[in-house]
Protein backbone atom coordinates (compact mmCIF):
# COMPACT_ATOMS: atom_id res chain seq x y z
CA UNK A 1 0.00 0.00 0.00
CA UNK A 2 2.90 2.53 1.10
CA UNK A 3 4.49 1.89 -2.79
CA UNK A 4 0.55 2.72 -4.59
CA UNK A 5 0.39 5.99 -1.80
CA UNK A 6 3.93 7.30 -3.03
CA UNK A 7 3.16 6.19 -6.97
CA UNK A 8 -0.19 8.75 -6.61
CA UNK A 9 2.05 11.32 -4.70
CA UNK A 10 4.75 11.17 -7.94
CA UNK A 11 1.57 11.38 -10.26
CA UNK A 12 -0.16 14.50 -8.45
CA UNK A 13 3.21 16.03 -8.30
CA UNK A 14 4.08 15.37 -11.95
CA UNK A 15 0.79 16.46 -13.30
CA UNK A 16 0.97 19.78 -10.61
CA UNK A 17 4.30 20.63 -12.23
CA UNK A 18 3.04 20.36 -15.68
CA UNK A 19 0.06 22.24 -14.72
CA UNK A 20 2.11 24.93 -13.84
CA UNK A 21 4.01 24.63 -16.36
CA UNK A 22 1.49 24.32 -19.16
CA UNK A 23 1.62 27.31 -22.22
CA UNK A 24 -2.09 27.44 -22.78
CA UNK A 25 -5.43 26.36 -20.68
CA UNK A 26 -6.36 23.47 -22.03
CA UNK A 27 -3.22 22.07 -21.20
CA UNK A 28 -3.08 23.06 -17.99
CA UNK A 29 -6.58 21.91 -17.28
CA UNK A 30 -6.07 18.43 -17.82
CA UNK A 31 -2.86 18.03 -16.04
CA UNK A 32 -4.95 19.38 -13.20
CA UNK A 33 -8.04 17.25 -13.67
CA UNK A 34 -5.00 14.05 -13.61
CA UNK A 35 -3.78 16.19 -10.45
CA UNK A 36 -6.97 16.14 -8.84
CA UNK A 37 -7.97 12.01 -9.57
CA UNK A 38 -4.25 11.78 -8.64
CA UNK A 39 -4.97 13.29 -4.75
CA UNK A 40 -8.70 11.48 -4.68
CA UNK A 41 -6.61 7.91 -4.84
CA UNK A 42 -4.20 8.89 -2.06
CA UNK A 43 -7.38 10.14 -0.12
CA UNK A 44 -8.57 6.54 -0.81
CA UNK A 45 -5.64 4.77 0.02
CA UNK A 46 -5.52 6.96 3.50
CA UNK A 47 -9.02 5.80 4.23
CA UNK A 48 -11.51 8.68 3.56
CA UNK A 49 -13.62 7.11 0.66
CA UNK A 50 -16.40 10.03 1.43
CA UNK A 51 -13.17 12.83 0.90
CA UNK A 52 -12.11 11.14 -2.04
CA UNK A 53 -15.91 11.18 -3.84
CA UNK A 54 -15.79 14.81 -2.71
CA UNK A 55 -12.74 15.50 -4.47
CA UNK A 56 -13.80 13.85 -7.84
CA UNK A 57 -17.06 15.48 -7.81
CA UNK A 58 -16.35 18.78 -6.55
CA UNK A 59 -13.16 19.42 -8.27
CA UNK A 60 -12.28 17.14 -10.82
CA UNK A 61 -16.14 17.47 -11.84
CA UNK A 62 -17.83 20.59 -11.04
CA UNK A 63 -14.54 23.21 -10.44
CA UNK A 64 -12.97 21.71 -13.88
CA UNK A 65 -16.86 22.38 -15.64
CA UNK A 66 -16.42 25.90 -14.52
CA UNK A 67 -12.94 26.59 -15.69
CA UNK A 68 -14.03 25.16 -19.31
CA UNK A 69 -16.86 27.52 -19.17
CA UNK A 70 -14.57 30.18 -18.53
CA UNK A 71 -12.11 29.36 -20.82
CA UNK A 72 -14.89 29.30 -23.66
CA UNK A 73 -16.11 32.49 -22.64
CA UNK A 74 -12.47 33.83 -23.11
CA UNK A 75 -11.80 32.33 -26.59
CA UNK A 76 -14.95 33.42 -28.09
CA UNK A 77 -14.35 35.13 -32.41
CA UNK A 78 -14.03 33.58 -35.58
CA UNK A 79 -10.34 32.69 -34.94
CA UNK A 80 -11.08 30.12 -31.78
CA UNK A 81 -12.35 26.86 -33.70
CA UNK A 82 -9.23 26.92 -35.27
CA UNK A 83 -6.89 27.99 -32.30
CA UNK A 84 -9.28 24.79 -30.57
CA UNK A 85 -8.36 23.01 -33.85
CA UNK A 86 -4.55 23.47 -32.69
CA UNK A 87 -4.72 23.17 -29.10
CA UNK A 88 -6.53 19.72 -29.32
CA UNK A 89 -3.82 17.88 -31.62
CA UNK A 90 -2.63 13.79 -30.19
CA UNK A 91 0.43 15.67 -28.78
CA UNK A 92 -1.91 17.64 -25.98
CA UNK A 93 -3.23 14.25 -24.68
CA UNK A 94 0.37 12.45 -24.34
CA UNK A 95 1.16 13.17 -20.63
CA UNK A 96 -2.21 13.78 -19.12
CA UNK A 97 -3.10 10.04 -20.69
CA UNK A 98 0.03 8.19 -19.38
CA UNK A 99 -0.48 9.57 -15.99
CA UNK A 100 -4.07 9.33 -15.60
CA UNK A 101 -3.30 5.09 -17.00
CA UNK A 102 -1.04 5.51 -13.99
CA UNK A 103 -3.85 5.51 -12.09
CA UNK A 104 -6.61 3.92 -13.42
CA UNK A 105 -4.10 0.84 -13.23
CA UNK A 106 -3.49 1.54 -9.81
CA UNK A 107 -6.86 1.80 -8.77
CA UNK A 108 -7.64 -1.29 -10.78
CA UNK A 109 -4.61 -3.37 -8.79
CA UNK A 110 -5.84 -2.34 -5.34
CA UNK A 111 -9.80 -2.88 -5.80
CA UNK A 112 -8.91 -6.23 -7.74
CA UNK A 113 -6.73 -7.51 -4.41
CA UNK A 114 -9.13 -5.54 -2.04
CA UNK A 115 -6.74 -3.58 -0.75
CA UNK A 116 -9.14 -0.93 -0.80
CA UNK A 117 -12.46 -1.76 1.02
CA UNK A 118 -14.90 0.62 2.95
CA UNK A 119 -13.47 -0.51 5.98
CA UNK A 120 -9.80 -0.23 5.33
CA UNK A 121 -7.81 3.02 6.97
CA UNK A 122 -7.75 4.00 10.24
CA UNK A 123 -11.17 4.97 11.00
CA UNK A 124 -14.45 5.32 8.73
CA UNK A 125 -15.76 8.63 8.24
CA UNK A 126 -19.56 9.46 7.04
CA UNK A 127 -21.10 11.83 5.57
CA UNK A 128 -22.87 13.36 8.62
CA UNK A 129 -19.76 13.46 10.52
CA UNK A 130 -18.62 15.38 7.65
CA UNK A 131 -21.41 17.48 7.19
CA UNK A 132 -21.52 18.37 10.97
CA UNK A 133 -17.89 19.56 10.97
CA UNK A 134 -17.87 21.47 8.11
CA UNK A 135 -20.87 23.35 9.35
CA UNK A 136 -20.28 23.55 12.87
CA UNK A 137 -17.22 24.79 13.61
CA UNK A 138 -15.78 25.61 9.90
CA UNK A 139 -18.78 27.22 8.93
CA UNK A 140 -17.67 30.87 8.65
CA UNK A 141 -14.77 29.73 6.25
CA UNK A 142 -16.69 27.38 4.39
CA UNK A 143 -19.17 30.61 3.56
CA UNK A 144 -16.37 32.78 2.94
CA UNK A 145 -14.70 30.10 0.13
CA UNK A 146 -18.32 30.22 -1.29
CA UNK A 147 -18.41 33.95 -0.98
CA UNK A 148 -15.21 33.95 -3.10
CA UNK A 149 -16.31 32.13 -5.81
CA UNK A 150 -18.78 34.61 -7.23
CA UNK A 151 -16.10 37.47 -7.59
CA UNK A 152 -14.12 34.98 -9.80
CA UNK A 153 -16.90 34.42 -12.03
CA UNK A 154 -18.15 37.67 -12.13
CA UNK A 155 -14.87 38.80 -12.66
CA UNK A 156 -13.75 36.13 -15.61
CA UNK A 157 -17.27 37.40 -17.36
CA UNK A 158 -16.29 40.96 -17.66
CA UNK A 159 -12.94 40.25 -18.93
CA UNK A 160 -14.49 37.97 -21.39
CA UNK A 161 -17.39 39.49 -22.28
CA UNK A 162 -17.03 41.25 -25.84
CA UNK A 163 -18.14 45.20 -25.67
CA UNK A 164 -20.60 46.09 -28.45
CA UNK A 165 -19.81 49.05 -30.47
CA UNK A 166 -22.30 51.82 -30.80
CA UNK A 167 -24.07 51.86 -34.52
Amino acid sequence: MTGFFYLSASVAVLATVLFVLATNAIHALLNLIVSFLAIALILLLLGAPFAAALEVIIYAGAVMVLFVFVIMMLQVGPDAAEQERRWMGSRVWWAPAILALILVAEMGILVGTGAVTAESGPRRVGPEEVGLVLLGPYVLGVELASILLLPGILGAYYLGRRRREKP
